[in-house]
């Protein structure tokens, strides 16, 4: 890295390129290699979380914190009486004790199930290993030197490539629980989490899988679907092709039939099959807000386009048509100046339903979440008590097992709010619910796939104010309220995207993360020292949340935090962008909405400019810097072929080198004075600048 004298943070980075350490080839396709760990389970986690050190290979087993991998503060003492599994789940009102686990998932996801399982069943058993994890690697996470790989007792190499050939692929997931014995798999988020295939092929096997049954997965897969199904649970809609608002047009209604579908009759009257009905729905529900036309089976920002009139909508109905093939279409209404509103629901298989809070993910970019932040403060707290019990009901009336998220839009300026979807499966952003309401989620899963009733499980407990988090008396969570919020938090999703390129991703190697951890921020990492973004895998590498008393605290802690935050490797970030974010006036005053961030990109509002001269300079000292050594290293092989000529040796430190940035070209002289001393001319002005290489490759120089 380059600092200069009065600039403070340093003025541009220069790696020196850093091979990709890789673990040993395995033997063959789903071969299992069993990790034997060298430190326990907590220096793991400790590492992930690092308190200000650099996540090098010397110091990584060095790392202290207190912090945890699923909730800010630390857990309550454990007060069961349970040494096993099997003791908890006969204690807790349970039926399926869970030893071995599959991790059907990579990256942040993967990372994140094991971090906190294994914490919780530290916690309750003083044995972070008492369930075993199995993870599925393939080649290019293998040399990405991803964490999740050491995390596991044990990984299976699988095949390569995109995600269909395996994290996505529901027989070689399947194949492997088989085969590795395991008693249940978690799916995370993402690859084939949303698959109805794999809960039912896995339920034919007798292996659970973590996560709702494939009937409500297929349903709620669909987006049709899901709005017939809450509003059958009087949840609201916004205007669209299966409710238009008026008295004698909607809302449809149905529960699910035998086959745990909506009745085909009732579902075909939500759809647009064709451009003419898709027109005809639009005329209906207006376009003075604006139309939406949405893939059922659309999401990730795919099979969806904004509308304004009718000749937009007959060309983008043909976009989503093409975007999302085969699909079923539906048109709604635009909800303008509307925030994404989340509530966190959880079911179990005894029918109860219960809502950990909520978040508010209206920043987002192309649908796509770039801050999360909880509670969602922006509602008001009896309007979004209204939004929890609806969330509830919708869970509960078509038997939803597992976590999930209920989406909704909600319009600040009316109070208003409409169902968006529900998600059946944990969301990316889950730890900013953990950090409201102190439920570890992995292991709320973990204990709902056991059979445990929610009102049994001493994190939901305490989060309801029991005083006997151990206790097994019912809780009615459609009456009883849970303890007040008195924090915030706010997250930050940290990706290999290139700002400057509309958020282009990028891959390469990552030597380095440097993150400063504090008593009001935590975060965790898919990468370790020597790793990388590969091209299959998904561009977040980190997620950052920070609390507060208010929101305000938490923004000022988060703002902190990332500044002290450095990423040394080939891939670009966007962590200054989002610094740049945290500080506009709309964002500090909670102004925002969905819009908002896609018409900041717009108008190139926000921007993270490097000084040019700084730019410049850092690029001719890091060529000078490679001249000298590659000059030196042909002398020296010279000399070790008998070739005793010099000739060559003062071009070592007296050389010319040229830049060429914005068009335009710098024409360098340069001498070096000393070892680490380098003297460089342009057009007459001189500069000095002190050159250091570290130890891990990287430039420190000191110029000014």
């Amino acid at each position: 890295m380059i600092s200069r004298r009065g600039y403070g943070a340093a003025a541009m980075a220069l790696l020196a390129l850093a091979g990709v350490s890789s673990f040993a080839p395995q033997h063959s396709h789903f071969t299992p290699k069993t990790i034997e760990p060298t430190q326990s389970v907590f220096g793991a986690i400790k590492s992930a979380f690092s308190n200000g050190v650099n996540l090098t290979p010397s110091n990584i087993a060095k790392t202290d914190t207190s912090l945890y991998a699923a909730t800010l503060d630390p857990p309550a003492t454990s007060a069961s009486s349970a040494k096993t599994i099997e003791d908890y789940v006969k204690d807790r009102g349970g039926d399926r004790p869970i030893r071995k686990v599959l991790i059907a998932n990579n990256g942040m996801a993967a990372t994140k199930s094991i971090l906190s399982m294994r914490q919780w069943a530290y916690m309750e058993f003083g044995d972070e290993r008492a369930i075993q994890f199995v993870a599925m690697a393939t080649p290019e996470d293998l040399k990405a030197n991803a964490e999740f790989i050491r995390l596991a007792d044990s990984f299976v190499e699988v095949p390569g490539g995109k995600n269909l050939n395996n994290y996505a692929n529901v027989d070689v997931i399947t194949k492997l629980a088989k085969e590795q014995g395991v008693d249940a798999v978690w799916p995370g988020w993402g690859h084939a989490s949303e698959n109805p295939k794999l809960p039912n092929t896995l339920d034919e096997m007798g292996i659970k899988f973590i996560g709702p049954t494939g009937p409500v997965m297929s349903v709620l897969g669909d987006k049709i679907a899901a709005n017939i199904l809450a509003q059958t649970a009087k949840v609201p809609s916004i205007p669209w092709s299966g409710s238009f608002g008026g008295p004698d047009d909607g809302p449809l209604q149905a529960n699910l039939n035998a086959e745990g579908t909506i009745p085909s009759e009732i579902f075909e009257l939500g759809t647009t099959r064709n451009v003419e009905e898709a027109v005809i729905a639009a005329a209906r529900i207006g376009y003075e807000n604006g139309i939406m036309i949405k893939a059922s089976e659309g999401g990730g920002g795919k099979g969806i386009r904004f509308v304004d009139n009718e000749d937009d909508l007959r060309n983008a109905y043909i976009q989503v048509s093409n975007e999302v093939i085969g699909s079923p279409i539906f048109i709604m209404q635009l909800c303008k100046n509307a925030r994404h509103i989340e509530v966190q629901i959880v079911g179990d298989q005894h029918g109860n339903a219960v809502a950990l809070n909520g978040r508010d993910c209206s920043t987002q970019r192309r649908f796509q979440k770039i801050f999360e932040e909880g509670p969602p403060s922006i509602v008001p707290k009896e309007t979004f008590h209204e939004m929890e019990l609806a969330a509830q009901r919708l869970t509960q009336n078509i038997g939803y097992q597992g976590a999930g998220t209920v989406e909704y839009l909600y319009n600040a300026d009316t109070n208003e709010y409409y169902f968006l979807e529900l998600n059946p499966r944990l969301q990316v952003e889950h730890p900013v619910t953990e950090g409201v309401s102190g439920a570890n989620l992995p292991a709320t899963q973990l204990q709902v796939a056991m059979g445990i009733p929610l009102y049994n499980m001493p994190e939901i407990r305490r989060f309801y104010g029991k005083a006997d988090a151990y206790g097994t008396d019912p809780i009615d969570f459609l009456e009883e309220r849970y303890r007040d919020i008195d924090c915030h938090i706010i997250a930050a999703r940290i990706t290999a995207e290139n700002p400057d390129e509309g958020f282009k991703p990028t891959s390469g190697s990552i030597e380095r993360i440097k993150f400063q951890s504090t008593p009001d921020v935590w975060g965790y990492f898919s990468v370790g020292a020597n790793g990388g973004i590969h091209e299959f895998a998904d561009s977040q590498f980190g997620h950052l949340f920070a609390k507060g008393p208010d929101r305000e605290s938490a923004r000022k802690s988060l703002v902190l935090a990332l500044q002290g935050m450095e990423v040394r490797g080939d891939i670009r970030n966007s962590v200054e962008y989002l610094v740049k974010l945290l500080e506009t006036e709309d964002f500090k005053a909670n102004t925002i909405d969905t819009a908002w961030l896609d018409g900041i990109i717009a108008e190139k509002s926000v921007a993270v400019d490097m000084p040019s001269h700084l730019v410049v300079v850092s690029a001719a000292v890091f060529k000078a810097f490679e001249h000298v050594k590659s000059a030196t290293e042909a002398v020296k092989e010279s000399f070790r072929k008998g070739q005793v000529s010099t000739g060559d040796i003062p071009g070592i430190n007296s050389f010319n080198i040229e830049v060429a940035y914005m068009d335009t070209k710098y024409p360098f002289h340069v001498e070096r004075t000393s070892p680490e001393v380098y003297r460089f001319t342009l057009d007459g002005n001189v500069i000095d600048v002190i050159v250091t290489e570290t130890a891990e490759g990287a430039l420190l120089a000191e110029f000014g």
